[in-house]
């Protein structure tokens, strides 16, 4: 279990490091991007397709959907 938790936690750092440089617009695309693989794996996995192709389609559609999050944001500033 000890394990486990470094093999989240270094992940985790090195992600949270790595935006530290990022524009609020970068951020949203890249968290939109993220989450729409995980989601599209996911959905693609329970109903029986190809969980590769799944967060390949949810990735970039989540990229897109957080980009333009992330410029409205910045109108808004």
């Amino acid at each position: 279990m000890k394990k486990l938790g470094y093999l989240l936690a270094i992940p985790a750092f090195a992600l949270s490091v790595g935006c530290t440089n990022m524009t609020p617009t970068e951020q949203s695309t890249l968290s939109g991007a993220a989450i729409g693989a995980v989601g599209g794996a996911a959905i693609s996995g329970m109903t029986g397709g190809n969980a590769g192709v799944g967060a390949l389609i949810g990735g970039a559609a989540g990229a897109v959907v957080g980009n333009i999050y992330g410029q409205n944001q910045q109108k808004k500033r």
